[in-house]
C-alpha cells in the first residue's frame, strides 16, 4: 500500500490531489503496467475513485491503456523535470558547500571571473572575524585570490594579459601586486597542481586554498575555496586537512552539474 505518512490535513488540504498523486507513484519498475484492481490494492483506495483518476490521468496524457490495464507515459517526466529545470547551479551546489563547512568549520564560497575580478556567486560561511566582508556579489581582484588564480589559469596563457588588462571594480588594492612574470610562474604552478593557495596575497589575515569545479565538457566554470584566518590555522593545515575535502566537493559539484546538464528536455507530444 502506497506511504501515506506526513499526509496534510486542514481545509486547504487537497485530498483528490493527494489520492492522484498515491496513484501516480503506485507504478514501479517491476510493475510499469498494472489493472485497476493492482492499483487500488497498492494505494488502498476505493475502485471507483481509482477509475475516476485514472480516466483523468489519461486524458491529461499521464497515463495510457495497456492491455487490460494501465501505463505511465513519457509525460510524468515533465514532473520531476519542472524540479531540476528550476535549480540553478548555485542551488545543486549549495549542499555540498554545506557539508564542506560541517567537514572543515571554515568558509566556503564560489566565484566566477568577470574581467580582472572574482564575483562571488554562492557562499556558505561561518561567524568569524576577517579583514573583509564577503557577500554575493562581492568583488576582489582576481590574482590575489586563490579562486582568481584558479580561473585565471584556466584561460587560454594568451588571453589572461588582455582579461588582466580590464581595469579592477572591486575597489580593493591587494598586497600582492604581481610583475608579469610572476604571474606567469604562479599560474603555471596552478595549472600543474589543479589547486592555488593564496597567503594574505589580498588582505592580513586572509588565507585560502581554492580549485575549479568544471562543467560536464570538462571546462572550469566556477572556482571554489576554503578560507581561513591565518592567525588560526596554518598553510599545512589548510592544504593537508582541507584541501583533500575541497578537492571533492569540487568533483562532487561539477558530477552533479554534469548529470543535470544531461538530462533531455522532455516535451509532451
Amino acid at each position: 500500500m502506497t506511504d501515506t505518512a506526513g499526509r496534510g490535513v486542514g481545509p486547504d488540504f487537497i485530498e483528490a490531489l493527494a489520492r492522484g498523486l498515491d496513484v501516480l507513484r503506485s507504478f514501479r519498475p517491476a510493475t510499469p503496467s498494472m489493472t485497476l484492481s493492482e492499483i487500488a490494492g497498492v494505494t488502498g483506495l476505493a475502485r471507483p475513485t481509482v477509475r475516476r483518476i485514472l480516466i483523468t490521468l489519461e486524458q491529461l496524457g499521464y497515463v495510457r491503456g495497456a492491455g487490460r490495464g494501465y501505463a505511465l507515459t513519457p509525460r510524468v517526466l515533465e514532473l520531476g523535470m519542472a524540479y531540476v529545470n528550476a535549480l540553478n547551479m548555485w542551488d545543486i551546489a549549495r549542499p555540498h558547500m554545506e557539508k564542506l563547512v560541517a567537514r572543515t568549520n571554515e568558509s566556503t564560497s564560489m566565484a566566477q571571473l568577470d574581467g580582472s575580478d572574482i564575483v562571488y556567486v554562492a557562499r556558505v560561511a561561518v561567524p568569524k572575524i576577517v579583514t573583509l566582508a564577503v557577500t554575493i556579489g562581492t568583488r576582489f581582484p582576481a590574482p590575489a585570490t586563490s579562486m582568481g588564480k584558479v580561473l585565471l589559469a584556466a584561460l587560454p596563457p594568451a588571453s589572461v594579459a588582455t582579461v588582466l588588462g580590464e581595469a579592477s571594480r572591486s575597489g580593493i588594492t591587494a598586497r600582492w601586486q604581481p610583475s608579469a612574470a610572476e604571474l606567469e610562474t604562479s599560474l603555471r604552478e596552478v595549472r600543474a597542481k589543479g589547486w592555488a593557495l593564496a597567503d594574505q596575497d589580498l588582505a592580513p589575515g586572509i588565507r585560502s586554498v581554492a580549485t575549479g569545479v568544471r562543467d560536464g565538457d570538462g571546462q572550469v566554470v566556477a572556482a571554489i575555496n576554503v578560507t581561513v584566518h591565518a592567525a588560526e590555522t596554518s598553510v599545512d593545515t589548510l592544504l593537508e586537512e582541507h584541501l583533500p575535502n575541497l578537492l571533492r566537493t569540487a568533483a562532487d559539484i561539477g558530477h552533479d552539474w554534469a548529470l543535470t546538464a544531461a538530462v533531455p528536455a522532455i516535451t509532451a507530444g
